[in-house]
């Protein structure tokens, strides 16, 4: 089962934020070779999703790194929103890793 964890983005602000990845005894999975993807939805049931960049950013200790751009969290309306994180090993398994709530901040200077 993916960790649920909420996130906080300020909309026109630079976000990252990393995330480590471990396996149910609570040790660093190594990401070797493995992808991440990351979107959020206005809902489960939204037609269009915002990808929140993820990357990952320390192999052994299973590291991911999720950001977005100054101008990308600007383009988003600020509310609440679901999100999770998949990362795809080289033998090409999904899994959902972490998964949860966003809630973007709006911002007064434009």
């Amino acid at each position: 089962m993916a960790a649920f964890s909420e996130l906080v983005i300020e909309q026109g602000a630079t976000f990252s934020t990393t995330l480590n990845v471990e396996d149910t005894a609570g040790s660093a999975i190594n990401l070797y070779a493995y992808t991440a993807a990351s979107q959020m939805r206005k809902s489960y049931y939204s037609s269009s999703a915002t990808t929140i960049t993820a990357t990952v950013t320390g192999t052994a200790n299973g590291e991911v790194t999720l950001s977005m751009s100054a101008a990308n969290t600007a383009d988003v309306t600020p509310g609440r929103y679901v999100y999770d994180v998949k990362i795809t090993s080289p033998a090409s398994v999904v899994t959902r890793v972490v998964e949860g709530i966003v809630t973007v901040l709006p911002s007064v200077t434009r």
